[in-house]
Order: structure tokens, then sequence, then C-alpha cells
């Protein structure tokens, strides 16, 4: 006989969930670690290299949120809306969408307000933010409200052979179930793992008819921000690196919310290994990204003096932009030619000259025809 499926909140257990420390401790050492790593550069920066990458955050992690659900803004109208709040640039010919100046708001207010207790209130005013302008006749939604009718589940497959990788609670439970989330909530300091358990326990009460993973990771800022003591905003995207790895975040979640039956239900390790895993890749990736950006000024600095002329800054650029790792990195004539639109000759005068200026050195192993170059990042 089938044992008949039970999601996670079916079980009397529930909420109290469980985790194996010992699976865990070395992990949160090691994001704790990237933490200060990362407060320590924010420190020594340039106050425009800090500007800069707080807005590259704040971009990534609004565009990647939205990316998660299938939804895909505007990132000209989503930075220009970030300037604007932030009072870093105001463009005169600049006529903010509704939406994404909405999405700039509620995340910045996450961001920030982070000592402000969590309430329905603001969970419900963040959700008619996010939806103020839906008018999708084919999909009918509560703006601003939790969900009142039907039952919410996850389902894919054709029609037929649908499959329902999960079912959240009754509507009808929704009051007692937020209620119970928010004390929670307002009840125990910040932590790495009450980041990943306020992630993951909202995400089984699903509330809303759409917007549960974006308000899930509102909710997961609130937590983060708390933790580190943002002024207005982190320097890393945690939903860029969740949108790359979705297969691996919804098999988390599979692996947790009941599709997946186990001997304990309430086991949440496998859930705290993953986030705790992703949130250590999005630091290192800020981290990675800043020391770029301060080699790239430090480049800039040491060939000040240096005559070099628009196409050759051009290509440096592009070169300096893609990182010195990248696939793309190297540099030949041809690749030279097409990325400065110009002729041979042009771009072989040009690469020596900045051969002569230390800016690029020859690749070891190449030479005639497949001779490559790369540019001298750091100085020697």
């Amino acid at each position: 006989m089938t044992k008949e499926k039970k999601w996670i909140w079916e079980y009397k257990a529930y909420p109290h969930f469980e985790y194996d420390s010992k699976k865990l401790d070395g992990l949160i050492e090691s994001v704790s670690r990237k933490q200060g790593e990362l407060m320590a550069l924010s420190k020594v920066i340039s106050q425009n290299t800090l500007q800069q990458s707080q807005l590259n955050a704040l971009e990534n992690e609004i565009i990647s949120s939205s990316a998660i659900e299938g939804e895909v803004l505007d990132r000209d109208s989503v930075k220009s809306s970030i300037k604007e709040k932030l009072e870093i640039e105001v463009a005169k010919s600049y006529q903010g969408k509704t939406k994404e100046s909405n999405y700039v708001d509620i995340l910045l207010d996450a961001n920030s307000n982070y000592d402000e207790r969590l309430t329905v209130e603001k969970i419900l005013t963040w959700h008619y933010k996010m939806f103020e302008k839906h008018n999708n006749k084919l999909w009918s939604i509560e703006v601003g409200n939790f969900r009142q009718k039907g039952t919410m589940q996850i389902v894919s497959g054709v029609i037929g052979k649908e499959k329902v990788y999960y079912e959240a609670p009754p509507y009808d439970r929704l009051d007692v179930e937020i209620k119970t989330y928010i004390e929670w909530f307002n009840n125990t300091p910040a932590s790495l793992i009450k980041s990943a358990i306020s992630h993951l326990w909202f995400v089984i009460i699903h509330p809303f008819d759409d917007g549960n993973g974006r308000l899930t990771r509102l909710i997961t800022d609130m937590v983060l921000s708390e933790l580190e003591e943002s002024t207005t905003t982190r320097l890393y995207s945690m939903s860029k690196s969740i949108n790359s790895d979705r297969k691996g975040y919804y098999n988390a979640l599979e692996q947790t919310t009941g599709y997946i039956t186990k001997e304990n239900p309430l086991d949440v390790t496998f859930w705290c290994e993953w986030f705790l895993t992703t949130l250590h890749t999005a630091l290192t990736e800020a981290i990675e990204s800043i020391e770029h950006v301060v080699e790239k000024a430090k480049f800039w600095d040491r060939h000040r003096e240096s005559l070099i002329n628009e196409r050759q800054t051009k290509v440096l650029n592009t070169i300096l932009d893609r990182g010195v790792n990248h696939p793309q990195s190297g540099l030949t004539t041809k690749k030279y030619m097409k990325m400065a639109g110009t002729t041979s000759a042009t771009a072989s005068r040009d690469i020596k000259r900045l051969l002569e200026f230390g800016c690029i050195e020859q690749i070891e192993g190449t030479a005639g025809r497949n001779i490559q170059y790369r540019c001298i990042i750091k100085d020697k």
C-alpha cells in the first residue's frame, strides 16, 4: 500500500523545524568569514566604488528576483530608479515606470528598515506595490491581500499528466500561519539560520496568489541586512545566485517541503545547506567583483600618463570588464579589429603601442598567426 503524501505543514510537529548543527557549523563559519571580508573591503574602497557596487547589487537583486519568477523588467528603468532614489543621479529625461520604481522602493525598505518589526501591513503593502499595475485578465489575483479561495498548488506537466510538486496550507489557515510566522520572526535574533528558515517558511505558507517568491527574498534581505548592519543596501545579490542555480533551488525545496518523503519530515538541514552554500557563492562573487573594480582603477591610474587613444581605451575596457579569466579575454589582431572597428594595419600599430606602454603582454606559448595578448591587470 502506497503511503499517502503529506506536506510539511500537515505534520503535528510543524512548524518546529529541526536541523543538524554539526553539518551546518562549517558552512556558517565560512559564510560569516566571507561577510567579514566583504564588510572590511567596503571600508577601504573608494566612495565611488562602494556606491557603484551597491547600485550593481540592487540592480541584480531586483532583476534576478523577478527573473526567477519568469518576469522581465526594464533594466534601464530599474537602474534609473535606483540612482534617483539613492540620490546618485536624477536624469531630467527619465520618466519612471511604476513597477520598476516600486520594486526599488520595497527593496530599499527591506535593506534599510530592518530594525522595524515585520507586520502584516508591511507584507501587504509590499505585495500591493509589487502588483499595483497588475491587469492580466487571464490571471486574476488578490492585490495587496492574501489568497481568498481555491487550493494553491505548484504544478508542472501536460494537461492530464500534471505533477503536483507542492500544495500550500488552505486559505482559511493563512491568518494563523502568518501570525505564527511574524511572532517567530520578530522574536528571533538575526542569524544565518534565521535567514534560511525565514525564506523556507514563507515559501511553505505561500500566502499570495502570486509574488510569494519575491516577497520571500525581501524578507530574507531584512534578516541579512540586520545581521550585517547595512546602511542602505548590501553589496551582493542573493537572488542573482539563486537565479543561477534555479534547478538546485527547486530541488532543495522538493527535498524539504514534502514532495520527497523522508524519515524526519521537519528536518530542514538539506535546505539550510543549499541556502548557505548559495549565500557563500553570492558573497564570493561580490568580493571578486569589487576587487576587480579596484584593480581596473589601479590599471588606469598606472597608465594615466600613457598616450592611449580612444580605440585602445575601448578595447582595454572591454577586456578588463570581461575579466582576465574570461574565456574571451585573450586579444588577437582580428579581435582588436572587430572591437575597435578598424583595419588590420591600424590594429597592429595600436597593439604594438600597448605592448610598449606595458598595458598588455604576449601570452606564453602563442606566436605567429596564433599570437595572443592579455592585459597586465596587476603591476609587476
